[in-house]
């Protein structure tokens, strides 16, 4: 008799009572389906809102469940303790706002028979009406358009990288791998609260194995719903974006190295002439909506995208700008 694969998954939270428990008792349900033998691991990245106990109730004895708590570090700290905690030979690396689809396990169990041994999930968003959550399902769309537009099961490496949505919001691997990979892994800040611990960490595995992805290994992502939050969230992915792509092996980096002295040019322009930030604003909503237009999205979404684009290129921009600060202080410190 064949011993069942062990499997541990790793939750990093950080204040997600609101939404925890869903993501919780769907992973038990789909992990009941598979021959998995799992445990899952959750790591309190520094709650202050009882995430943890909302978890533990959720899983309610169903599956061995481990909570490990700690200061805030960030997600890469916290995803890294989990793996280290687990004792499966696969690691499903699983984010607190994100619901695994029905089979989704399943599939990739079968999968894994065929030598397919690395799953980065397909992320989909949560829309409802919601104008944010319209926003980012249209930016990943947009982002990954060579994906999206023919959704389907395939793989990628190192050389067709960045044609590929991926993340470890919903990623499947072997637990060696991922720790060589974290160990491996180097950020360019000193605080790793701001790293991308995505695209750099799952480039690594990718030029070593091939990544596949699938639109029936999924899951449904819980956006955040209010304007503050969503302005939050888009200063820091613009501290994380530079982080990831501020290097040279990303198809992103001229868009980081030509980022810098474009906005100084226009930070002068609407301090010498005030009327410049508007134009650039509306010119912005104008060029976003244009692209909802030619990408065929129905009016709803056209307009998410028109409105939220210019609070987004300006949240994130700053994020960016914060990001290079942190990056001088580090050097200037000597810890870079």
């Amino acid at each position: 008799m064949i011993a069942p694969r062990t499997l541990s998954v790793v939750i990093p939270v950080y204040n997600a009572r609101e939404y925890i428990a869903k993501t919780v008792d769907t992973a038990v349900n789909e992990i009941e389906r598979t021959g998995f033998d799992a445990e899952i691991v959750l790591v309190d990245d520094g709650s202050s809102d009882g995430s943890a106990a909302v978890a533990e109730k959720a899983c309610a004895g169903r599956l061995p469940f481990t909570v490990v708590s700690q200061p805030n570090r960030g997600r890469f700290e916290a995803r890294r303790v989990g793996v280290e905690t687990g004792s499966g030979e696969w690691i499903l690396l699983l984010d607190s706002r994100l619901v695994l689809a029905p089979d989704a396990l399943q599939f990739v169990a079968e999968r894994l028979d065929q030598g397919e041994e690395v799953w980065a999930g397909q992320l989909d968003m949560e829309v409802d009406g919601d104008p944010y959550g319209t926003f980012w399902k249209l930016l990943a769309e947009l982002a990954w358009n060579d994906y999206f537009d023919n959704p389907r099961t395939t793989s990628f490496g190192a050389t067709d990288f960045d044609r590929f949505p991926k993340g470890t919001g919903c990623f499947l691997v072997r637990r060696q791998l991922l720790l060589d990979a974290i160990g491996s892994f180097r950020s360019r800040y000193s605080d790793l609260r701001y790293a991308n611990d995505d695209g750099p960490l799952i480039r690594w595995i990718a030029e070593r194995e091939r990544v596949n992805v699938s639109p029936r290994f999924s899951g449904l992502y819980i956006p955040r719903s209010r304007l503050s939050a969503f302005v939050r969230h888009s200063f820091h992915r613009g501290t994380v974006f530079l982080d990831g792509h501020g290097r040279s092996e990303s198809r992103f980096y001229p868009v980081v190295v030509g980022f810098y002295p474009t906005s100084v040019v226009l930070a002068l322009a609407a301090f010498r002439r005030p009327i410049v930030a508007p134009a650039v604003a509306a010119a912005a909503a104008v060029a976003a909506g244009a692209l909802g237009v030619k990408r065929r999205r129905a009016p709803f979404e056209i307009a998410s995208l028109a409105l939220l684009a210019p609070v987004y290129g300006l949240a994130h921009g700053a994020g960016m700008w914060r990001g290079l600060v942190l990056l001088v202080r580090d050097r200037v410190a000597g810890r870079g």
